[in-house]
């Protein structure tokens, strides 16, 4: 049974800064691209990170500079360290995984505000 689960949302004021874990099991892992996805209320589920199974990372705009995407393969988890937190940061956060088939976990919710 393959289980994506994330942890580390939460509220945070402006400026501040979050991890979020996710740690995958029943799959192996250290094949798998790696992703990060958020969704607003009324909005549409969008790409935040992905890091690749070669530890390439690529960002949408919004975040870049803001937000770093990593990998632990040992621990089968990837990270998602969010700094600068704005409110449009405000999401339940994702974590995907895809080698040919694809997952996703429950999401975490982020809520930035002060």
């Amino acid at each position: 049974q393959v289980q994506l689960v994330e942890s580390g949302g939460g509220l945070v004021r402006p400026g501040g800064s979050l991890r979020l874990s996710c740690t995958a099991s029943g799959i192996p892992f250290s094949l798998y691209t790696m992703g990060w996805y958020r969704q607003a209320p009324g909005k549409q589920r969008e790409l935040v990170a992905l890091i690749s199974n070669r530890d390439a990372a690529d960002y949408t705009d919004s975040v870049q500079g803001r937000f770093t995407i990593s990998r632990d393969n040992a621990e089968k988890t990837v990270f998602l360290q969010m700094n600068s937190l704005k409110p449009e940061d405000t999401a339940a956060y994702y974590c995907h995984a895809t080698f040919g088939r694809q997952y996703w976990g429950q999401g975490t919710q982020v809520t930035v505000s002060s």
